[in-house]
């Protein structure tokens, strides 16, 4: 286990995407956010899914919008690099159905779900485990079994390929409008509906 660990810190530093440091002071960044956010809370996960609560997709449009300025421009001055996954229709279709009922079930998503495992919530390891074990089996029988699943590859799209002529104002005016969207969503909170309900009865009594 001891030189899993080590391994995977060898293997951060020699990818060429930054230091171990870098990596683990974006880790306290994106924890902070998550804990002032208060995203990682089942309330939040499972209040969105009920369209109770609109904390999530106002963090994720903002995300989003912010990111995909970022990292156009960090690519375009060799500060990054990404890989864009390619579309397969029936992998997205089928692992966005059972990805949206496992998240609305554990009130978790892979970012948050070891979050809370840190804080001490021993339930959200089953969801780990059952990830982990998910991947395990995608990966020994992908070329048996799911690899026709899958679908054809249809491609790996991005703004510059879908839209021809396309320049970094495209890419302002696409991130501009998706901060606009988190921006423009109400704000609701399924905590302050059921704090709402709570003093109207202590009124009533």
């Amino acid at each position: 286990m001891i030189d899993g660990i080590i391994n995977m810190f060898e293997t951060v530093a020699v990818m060429g995407e930054g230091s171990v440091l870098t990596v683990f002071i974006i880790g306290l960044l994106f924890g902070g956010i998550v804990q002032y956010t208060h995203v990682g809370k089942f309330e939040k996960i499972a209040g969105f899914s009920m369209l109770k609560d609109t904390i999530v997709p106002k963090m994720l449009f903002l995300a989003v919008g912010i990111s995909s300025i970022g990292i156009y421009f960090m690519v375009e001055m060799d500060f990054a690099s990404y890989h864009i996954k390619p579309v397969m229709l029936g992998g997205l279709i089928i692992g966005g159905i059972l990805f949206g009922v496992s998240m609305a079930i554990m009130g978790k998503c892979p970012g948050t779900g070891p979050i809370s495992i840190a804080e001490g919530h021993i339930d959200t390891m089953v969801g780990a485990i059952g990830g982990l074990i998910g991947g395990l089996v995608f990966t020994v029988y992908y070329d048996d079994i799911f690899q026709g699943i899958m679908g054809e590859s249809l491609g790996k799209p991005n703004i510059d390929s879908m839209i021809e002529g396309s320049n970094p104002w495209t890419i302002l005016l696409f991130g501009g409008a998706i901060i606009a969207i988190s921006i423009l969503i109400p704000k609701k909170e399924m905590e302050d509906e059921m704090f709402g309900s709570e003093c109207k009865k202590e009124s009533i009594i």
